[in-house]
């Protein structure tokens, strides 16, 4: 996400005499925050059985993000923000049948987002009939038949949606993509469409694989990192133990963004007794402070600094034997270059020529670059293109394939990459579902499916009836909110697989069922015993997670068996998988994944390994799985960074306190601000100009061809922005998107780059 920022007080805007300024990330702080939540959601002691063994050999992958876990692990392998998603998974409170007694959907729907997750755990499955105020108790044999019978009323399988949220581990994403496949459909939205699909469709084309090509230990060879659009402080603590190290070997590293974190200005590891006292380490060498929406134009500048390098260098800045031998489409390339100017650049960017140059000489300077980048990057009309300038920069050094170098997509869901590996698409390859065919004996649907914003727009028309939500807080995650919830709540029937309340749950579907299963920290015990699941890092890295405490009630079942007893329910002897025995033992489905999906060969043997195993890439020793086999220079025009009269580019934000459309408090203690979220963070100059005064409110209206989404309400904040730029908290701000805003080649939502006009608020 564009996310850094280095926040004032409440309210303030940043400056650099600032305690929030002066602040390092980690530290002291965050050990705190971290203990204190978890004692007060878990309990002491189950709080510290839970903690000590996350990210852990014998334990459970954290459920906050993908980052990946060392090989020499200490005895605390978890973050600040990991800590709080344990905790709130862990949570010793409960969301039982007495508290839907009490509490009609009307009533909660009236409640806060953070409220409803904050009742606690799911416990018993739960039904809500056509025409009920209140969700009431169901029995798992009658909650299967009322799935089973609104998938049999449909006219046909497309009208059924199976959507996916990155925290499934890869057999139950397996098992699900094969239940909507012998179903009939490819309607298999997931998180991805919504974060990193720009990421997938720009590499895939670039370099044949839509993942990237590093790994951790590449982090300890690099000379250079470029962090773009991403703000790791908040949403991927644990890296920046990496790009500490790397700056403390001699690694140059930029940020790239218009919003400075405090975890990319200074960082203290919260293990190091100077981390807990001292003033931790400085990180980014070089910030350059993209406009929003600025970033083809910056990439390109730097690669025109670079080109202008080499002619005066004579070989010294590209390397020519990589370009002959392994790429296609430089000379195209290096003449888009040379026709932007540098006016152009400059404009488009935000940035000087001169803070381009620098950064061109920092990466000519180094001999092996890793490219980072998250959804600031991919959530853009442009984002495929974002990602395609990072690799057209990295092919011009050869900085693709070899040891210490290489594009590095970072994922936010811990298993958002896995549940793609193992089928989780709309778009599946025809040699997939070959495959998958041949294995289980039938004919997968050709037709390609709908993704999130397809999907959306299906239920509005009235053309899918029944949603399934395999985790995930669909209505609140997707774009055009009030659009979403609209067409959610008026299809048939929804079914949701679920640790906790949220919004979805109560928008979706005139009859709904509420599943509830076990969190990926709880023990797993199924026919053949203690089971463990698996699940796919940002590096590829796929590795065991299995849960050490108890269950939060004995009605719960595991994701893996849910699937299963729905498939087994709705399909009956339309199929012949053995459903029950792979419930029983998720061996018997790693073996299938085996069969179906490459790379996973030898899988239950290796994912037992210490560490699991990296799944092989092409890309990653130079043999480019595209037409060619080269790896391909893409050409773009330099999006219109022209903004009318008035108008200002909005990008979306999480605070340090929130996970994805989980909000934990209204703070933001890396940005200065705290108890309130509908804020607009605004530069100083633009509020003295518009005539507004820090604190006051305002509206928010967006602007899209013809089309305009309204928000009332946000307090305005003086901050270090761009001028005519503005930043708000996802998902608040997600009204202002409309549904058909999204990505050219990926159809990603554009949560990061909005065109919207404010008006001081008249109540």
């Amino acid at each position: 996400m564009d996310e850094r920022g280095t926040g004032g007080g409440q309210g303030g805007a940043a400056r650099p005499d600032d305690p929030a300024e002066r602040k390092p990330a980690g530290g002291l702080e965050a050990v705190i925050s971290a203990l204190s939540r978890s004692a007060r959601e878990m309990g002491l002691r189950r709080g510290a059985l839970a903690l000590s063994r996350m990210n852990q050999r014998h334990g459970f992958d954290c459920p906050g993000c993908a980052w990946p876990d060392p090989e020499r692990r200490g005895a605390v392998e978890f973050c600040e923000n990991g800590a709080k998603a344990l905790a709130h998974e862990a949570t010793t409170r409960r969301a039982d049948a007495e508290f839907f007694r009490a509490w009609s959907v009307p009533r909660l729907l009236a409640q806060s987002d953070q409220w409803l997750e904050q009742q606690g755990r799911l416990v018993v499955p739960l039904w809500r009939p056509v025409g009920a105020d209140h969700y009431e108790p169901i029995s798992w044999d009658a909650a299967f038949a009322r799935c089973a019978g609104a998938l049999t009323a449909l006219a046909s399988p497309d009208q059924a949606v199976f959507y996916t949220s990155g925290r499934t581990s890869n057999e139950a994403a397996f098992l699900y993509q094969l239940f909507a496949r012998q179903l009939g459909t490819n309607n298999l939205p997931d998180c991805s469409n919504m974060c990193h699909e720009s990421s997938g469709v720009g590499l895939g084309e670039a370099i044949g694989v839509g993942k990237g090509t590093v790994g951790l230990r590449d982090f300890e060879l690099a000379d250079a990192i470029f962090v773009i659009g991403q703000n790791p402080g908040s949403n991927h603590p644990r890296m920046l133990t990496a790009l500490q190290a790397a700056k403390r070997r001699g690694a140059r590293i930029v940020s790239v963004n218009p919003l400075r974190e405090r975890g990319l200005v200074r960082f203290a590891h919260p293990q190091e007794l100077g981390g807990l006292l001292g003033a931790g380490t400085p990180i980014a060498d070089l910030h350059l402070q993209v406009r929003v929406g600025g970033d083809v134009a910056l990439l390109r500048g730097i690669a025109k600094a670079v080109l202008e390098i080499e002619e005066q260098r004579h070989g010294r800045a590209l390397d020519w034997s990589f370009l002959h031998a392994f790429t296609r489409g430089f000379e195209a390339y290096r003449a888009a270059v040379d026709a932007a100017s540098w006016e152009a650049l400059e404009t488009g960017s935000g940035v000087s020529r001169e803070a381009l140059r620098a950064a061109a000489e920092l990466y000519v300077g180094a001999d092996r670059v890793i490219a980072c980048w998250a959804m600031g990057v991919t959530q853009h009309r442009h984002g495929v293109a974002n990602v395609q300038e990072i690799v057209n920069l990295l092919l011009l050094r050869g900085n693709v394939g070899v040891p210490g170098a290489g594009p590095c997509p970072v994922r936010g869901h811990s298993n958002v990459q896995g549940d793609r590996t193992v089928g989780i698409t709309e778009r599946p390859s025809p040699a997939f579902l070959a495959r998958l065919g041949a294995e289980f004996g039938f004919e997968p649907p050709r037709e390609h499916g709908l993704d999130t914003v397809a999907t959306i727009e299906a239920f509005r028309d009235g053309r899918a009836r029944v949603f399934f939500g395999l985790g995930g807080n669909f209505a609140v995650a997707s774009p055009d909110a009030e659009l979403t919830a609209t067409a959610l709540g008026g299809c048939d029937f929804a079914a949701h697989v679920a640790t906790k309340l949220n919004r979805t749950h109560l928008l979706a579907g005139r009859e709904s069922i509420l599943l509830p299963c076990l969190g990926r920290s709880e023990r797993d015990v199924q026919a053949a015993g203690p089971q463990f699941v698996s699940v796919e890092d940002s590096m590829s890295v796929v590795h065991r997670s299995e849960g050490v405490l108890g269950p939060a009630s004995e009605a719960l079942r595991s994701e893996v068996a849910i699937v299963a007893g729905l498939a087994e329910a709705a399909l009956g002897a339309r199929s012949s998988v053995p459903w029950r025995e792979l419930a029983g033992d998720y061996d018997r489905i790693r073996e299938r994944i085996e069969r179906v999906v490459p790379g996973f060969h030898d899988y239950n043997r290796r994912v037992r390994e210490p560490s699991g195993f990296v799944l092989p890439s092409g890309a990653r020793t130079r043999h480019f799985e595209t037409p060619d086999g080269r790896a391909h220079f893409r050409v773009h025009a330099l999006p219109d960074s022209a903004l009318p009269e008035g108008r200002f580019r909005l990008t979306t934000l999480r605070s340090h306190d929130q996970f994805n459309t989980t909000i934990y408090s209204q703070d933001d203690r890396y940005r200065g601000l705290s108890g309130d979220r509908r804020v607009v963070l605004l530069h100083a100059e633009d509020l003295a100009a518009e005539g507004l005064r820090e604190g006051e409110r305002v509206d928010l209206t967006s602007h899209f061809g013809d089309e305009t989404r309204h928000l009332r309400g946000f307090r305005v904040v003086a901050y270090d922005v761009p001028r005519r730029c503005a930043a708000a908290y996802f998902p608040e701000a997600n009204a202002l998107v409309p549904v058909g805003s999204c990505a050219e080649g990926s159809r990603t939502p554009t949560y990061k780059s909005l065109e919207i006009s404010i008006r001081r608020s008249a109540d």
